[in-house]
């Protein structure tokens, strides 16, 4: 999929943007991100202007993945089989509907079932 070789959870793309060590092995990569992340990132109530306009420096360099069919079909198996909030089982979806490791430090999504995790550990 356009060479994209992973997925960011949100907290993935935090630790990054404010060059936390645990995203360094991939810095070199080319990664894509959620629309639900890419919501969550801009959302922030206490968010500055700076901050929004890095956020969306760095989202511009990425993949935006959709809520597609497929990705629908596949949140509602999610959330059908596993108790997770809806946020989590849409990007957990579109990783696995897209075969995308998902990088993130949430231990939640451990647990999730055909989910393949890069964990983070800040």
């Amino acid at each position: 999929m356009n060479g994209i070789e992973y997925l960011a959870d949100t907290n993935a793309v935090i630790y990054l943007l404010s060059g936390n060590d645990c995203m360094k092995p991939f810095l070199q990569k080319k990664l894509a991100v959620s629309v639900i992340s890419f919501m969550e990132l801009l959302f922030f109530p206490s968010i500055t202007d700076k901050e929004e306009k890095t956020i969306r420096q760095f989202l511009d360099k990425c993949d935006i993945l959709p809520i597609d069919e497929l990705t629908r079909e596949k949140t509602i198996l999610v959330r059908k089989k596993q108790k997770v909030k809806l946020p989590d089982a849409i990007i957990a979806a579109t990783a696995m509907t897209r075969d995308l490791s998902l990088i993130t430090a949430d231990t939640g999504f451990f647990k999730l079932e055909g989910l393949q995790v890069e964990k983070l550990e800040p």
